[in-house]
């Protein structure tokens, strides 16, 4: 059966939307397909087993998180100092805040690899990759910071995303580009 590329990406896009509505115990092919609008039985043609559905919803998170290569060229226009660092916190925030069910999802994915070995494995890889991706970047894009104000920023922003999206009263009153500028100067020192 010669699979179409657009269904598979949406029956991935249904499945993140799952995740983030119904956790790791809702995801079915059923649910899937339901939420994609899909005969029955569609997402199990594209999708053989649980393992491998979940490391094609997993690459499908991050490829919906990564910004553009158009904002980013955009970005490395400005002075590489630590206002384009600030800059680039803002960012994720707001693509946080423009797909909550990615991150969510994500969250899920990070619960069922508590679980499942296999899970973890693929996703400490690249959850591993992504940070070394950040890292390489912030070097060669010669931005303020080493490897672990990278790595500081990326567990801050973590965690920020993470409260706002499932206690967001916890951070309701604050100043989020205060508390972005100070993590930021902490982080850089």
């Amino acid at each position: 059966m010669v699979k179409n590329e657009a269904r598979r990406k949406a029956l991935l896009d249904a499945a993140i939307d799952v995740l983030a509505e119904e956790g790791a115990r809702g995801l079915t092919y059923r649910a899937i397909d339901a939420k994609a609008e899909t005969p029955p039985g569609t997402a199990s043609n594209y999708f053989a087993n649980r393992e491998e559905l979940m490391s094609a919803v997993m690459t499908r998170v991050h490829i919906r998180l990564m910004p553009s290569d158009e904002s980013v060229a955009e970005s490395l226009t400005a002075p590489r100092d630590r206002s384009l660092t600030v800059k680039f916190m803002h960012d994720i925030l707001k693509r946080a805040d423009a797909d909550k069910a990615c991150y969510l999802a994500m969250m899920e994915l990070r619960l069922e690899a508590t679980r499942r070995p296999e899970i973890r494995q693929a996703l400490t890889r690249t959850i591993g990759d992504n940070l070394e991706f950040n890292v390489e970047f912030n070097e060669e894009a010669k931005l303020p910071g080493d490897r672990l104000t990278v790595i500081s920023l990326y567990f801050a922003m973590t965690g920020l995303i993470y409260e706002r999206l499932t206690l967001p009263d916890v951070v309701a009153t604050m100043d989020l580009d205060e508390l972005i500028e100070v993590m930021v100067d902490r982080a850089i020192g």
